[in-house]
């Protein structure tokens, strides 16, 4: 489920004549490395992230052309992409299904040219706002929605100021999607989803009433409110969790709008955490396969009062654990809860070496984090009975949750080894 993921070697891999789908890969791709990717687990897991990273591939194969590559599992061809702007998972990139134990994998590449590979779109991220209109006071009026790969907020933008669709940007899987609001809020949301197909291009067109409302495509399932959302960035601060509310300026950006990974970068200027103030930046991101997104988040000095967590809600039941060597800890809550008012569940996992407590406040169970040379990372979710497979039962949810929290304490080895 997680990312993570260590590149111990990589090297040249000579192979026989390779067929997939008709096509004689040896003659259009015809160098190749290979790589053994090590599940420590004694179960296998689905819809894996496996992430070779660029410094390492082209320590070993200079020539590698991320223009003409395929992955294949011997004879099958594994969807995959290249990221080129996400410095956290910069390298080829796939999701696949791995058994316990060894998995070996051989990526055949052209040198020269170009040969694009199509596969479906299982991941997107979008950001739109509007264009050819103007701004009256705090208002944006008229106009047009574009998408757009970068924007620094105008310092007129608040809340409900109608400038950005569904008021932020929104990434999403084939599980689910999401949004977190770019404005002062800076709280994240659920879009539950009732098909497999990238929605978000869809939302927001008509306003921001229609999503509230079960649509084609599936609808928002929480309210979000004054709290904490699901995984929102915080700050603890006179016994209340805090979002990133009071800033100079902040920039966000589309880095990776992939067949199977997306991610959205966020930089906010001048954070008044309580006392201190940070310059911080963000990066979520989601892959196929999964509905967990990860935060990456980078400060300028390190914070021991930094927090996020879940909305209150009376009809969720709450669940917490603070994890230990073989499981991330968790905060999470579950139950008939969702804006449809059937079972919605939604939680964060975090590393148990940046765990500093669980406490509450009037709007959000929290969870206090601390971050260790100027980095903190966690994950965040939410499961809603209506997606197609969904989880409708509390057993389910447990279930996979406390899969989700094995698999990020126990990542994925990548040794990739030559070949004769």
């Amino acid at each position: 489920m997680g990312m993570s993921s260590r590149v111990l070697t990589i090297g040249f891999f000579c192979a026989c004549a390779i067929l997939a789908n008709g096509q004689d890969l040896r003659k259009d791709f015809p160098e190749a490395v290979t790589i053994r990717i090590q599940n420590p687990m004694k179960t296998g897991r689905a819809n894996a992230l496996v992430v070779v990273p660029e410094a390492e591939l082209l320590k070993r194969a200079p020539g590698f052309n991320y223009k003409a590559f395929v992955v294949l599992d011997k004879d099958q061809e594994i969807p995959s992409q290249y990221n080129s702007k996400d410095a956290d998972a910069r390298g080829i990139v796939l999701v696949m299904d791995l058994p316990a134990g060894k998995k070996e994998l051989t990526v055949r590449f052209n040198g020269k040219g170009e040969s694009p590979r199509n596969y479906p779109k299982k991941t997107q991220a979008e950001l739109s706002h509007k264009i050819n209109g103007e701004w009256k006071n705090r208002e944006y009026i008229g106009g047009e929605f574009k998408n757009v790969n970068y924007l620094r907020v105008p310092k007129e933008h608040k809340d409900h100021s109608w400038f950005i669709r569904y008021e932020g940007p929104g990434w999403e899987s084939d599980k689910v999607g999401y949004r977190f609001y770019l404005d002062q809020r800076n709280a994240t949301d659920v879009y539950g989803k009732t098909v497999h197909e990238p929605v978000l291009q869809m939302v927001g067109l008509d306003g921001f009433e229609s999503y509230h409302h079960m649509q084609s495509w599936g609808m928002d399932v929480m309210k979000t409110g004054k709290a904490l959302g699901v995984g929102s960035i915080g700050a603890w601060v006179n016994n209340a969790a805090i979002r990133v509310e009071l800033t100079d300026s902040v920039t966000s950006q589309i880095d990776e709008n992939g067949n199977v990974y997306s991610s959205i970068l966020t930089k906010y200027y001048g954070w008044k955490a309580g006392p201190d103030v940070v310059n911080l930046t963000s990066r979520f991101s989601i892959h196929a396969g999964t509905r967990l997104t990860d935060n990456r988040m980078t400060l300028s000095k390190d914070l021991e009062n930094m927090a996020t967590g879940i909305v209150k809600d009376e009809k969720g039941k709450l669940f917490k654990k603070e994890g230990d060597k073989g499981s991330w800890g968790y905060i999470a809550s579950f139950g008939p809860q969702s804006l449809n008012k059937d079972n919605l569940g939604v939680a964060v996992l975090f590393k148990p070496s940046t765990f500093a407590g669980f406490t509450e406040d009037k709007f959000s169970h929290v969870v206090k984090l601390k971050s260790s040379d100027k980095k903190l990372e966690y994950y965040f979710f939410g499961a809603w009975e209506g997606e197609p497979e969904g989880i409708k039962t509390e057993a389910e949810f447990l279930d996979y949750l406390n899969k989700c929290a094995q698999e990020l304490a126990n990542p994925l080895n990548i040794e990739v080894v030559k070949t004769k």
